[in-house]
């Protein structure tokens, strides 16, 4: 077997396998819509291919920049398009494509990838760990009474501003001004390129299907939060994405769909797991929580870079032992914060924490707490107190949270 990176030639041959492993057809893009692999960068992905040449297994990536604790931008490659032919399944095609990408990354001066993971049990094994979360979030509109805010200037309060409908072909610009800014200062969230919106690449409402959108800007007319919906039966509002650069926005926006009329539920497709929303109904239980999931799953390729990358909010030292069993690599390193930056070196002191790397793409983030994998049996402390300092180490200053599909 040969795995082989790819050319803009072998477009065709690339989605038309990649589809033969999920048993489905490609569709037929309609009224100048983009397909969600017109943006592939083809120098990105790979083919496995027999010895007789015949195409049996994809993956690709792209090219995004990942929001880090501390609003530090950095870049990650967004690993997608991963399958393998039926006919050649458990016969080593995967692992021997995700090794290949691995050592690829690395030769590009990558530290970091990402993907969002179709079936949660296979890439654990390849070192990914989920580090962010999502749910779902729907609010009967008989029971969607705000309560009185309970502080003064909270986020529950009105926002200043006004909200305007617009349809989704008429404000493209607005929709990636707003949400490149939204994830410069969200923990977890990747970046849009200019080439997705233009094409139309991926979900709404970055794919150009027909969708309304409620744009809020502030006192001055600039843009600063959007939500993206559309209406179905019966009597459903969905929710796309709700993108706001603050939770008084982000009210305002909710309590616009939520007052839309001969609408009996709303429907928010993508809520982070700690927000603010139920809390602010005055039925705390008319909030009901649903596909409570993963999203991006986060892998280290360079310890010492990705550590020291990231900004810290609690001072302390750790030594931590980290296995990477799929690239048959160990490591211990002495993790030191001082002033929110980190140094990382390798070190031959006693270990505080003991972990696979994949359960360090979990705790990156800040998004899963080093004491839950601790109880877990994934991580093993070599001291009481260390799985604490962890937790107030690898805490975020927010939740991450990610809702960009590739």
């Amino acid at each position: 077997m040969e795995i082989r990176p790819t050319t803009d030639q072998d477009l065709d041959v690339f989605v038309d396998t990649l589809h033969a492993a999920f048993g489905r057809f490609p569709e037929t893009p309609t009224d100048g819509r983009g397909v969600w692999w017109s943006a592939l960068e083809m120098d990105r992905n790979l083919l496995a291919m027999t010895a007789d040449g015949r195409p049996v297994g994809t993956a690709g990536a792209y090219s995004f920049e990942l929001t880090l604790p501390g609003e530090m931008l950095v870049p990650a490659a967004g690993v997608s398009f991963v399958g393998v032919l039926p006919s050649h399944r458990r016969q080593g095609v995967l692992s021997a494509m995700m090794r290949h990408q691995l050592t690829e990354l690395r030769a590009r001066g990558e530290f970091l990838s990402a993907l969002l993971s179709t079936e949660a049990p296979i890439y654990g094994r390849f070192g990914y760990g989920p580090a962010t979360y999502t749910q779902r979030l729907t609010v009967q509109r008989h029971q969607a009474a705000f309560a009185p805010p309970r502080a003064c200037g909270t986020a529950d309060a009105p926002a200043a501003g006004s909200v305007e409908v617009l349809r989704r072909a008429e404000c493209g610009e607005i929709l990636e001004e707003i949400y490149d800014r939204y994830r410069r200062a969200q923990p977890g969230a990747l970046s849009r390129p200019r080439r997705w919106w233009s094409l139309g690449a991926g979900q709404p409402p970055v794919a150009a299907a027909p969708r309304y959108v409620a744009v809020h800007r502030d006192d001055d007319g600039c843009p600063d939060g959007y939500a993206s919906y559309s209406l179905g039966e019966p009597g459903t509002l969905t929710v796309d994405e709700t993108i706001a650069t603050d939770d008084a926005v982000f009210t305002a926006l909710a309590r616009f769909v939520l007052g839309h009329d001969l609408v009996t539920q709303v429907v928010f497709k993508h809520v982070p797991p700690e927000h603010p929303l139920r809390w602010q109904l005055a039925d705390f239980r008319a909030g009901q929580v649903s596909d409570h999931t993963d999203w991006l799953w986060v892998r280290l390729l360079d310890v010492p870079r990705a550590l020291t990358a990231r900004s810290w909010f609690t001072d302390g030292e750790l030594v931590l032992d980290v296995d990477d069993p799929f690239l048959g690599e160990h490591g211990r390193y002495l993790l030191t914060v001082r002033d929110s930056k980190a140094d990382c070196v390798p070190t031959d002191r006693e270990p505080d924490l003991s972990l696979d790397v994949s359960d360090l793409g979990s705790i990156y983030l800040g998004g899963t707490a080093p004491s839950t994998l601790v109880r877990a049996g994934h991580i093993r402390s070599h001291r009481p107190s260390a799985a604490t300092l962890a937790d107030a180490l690898f805490r975020a200053e927010r939740s991450p949270h990610c809702l960009h599909w590739f």
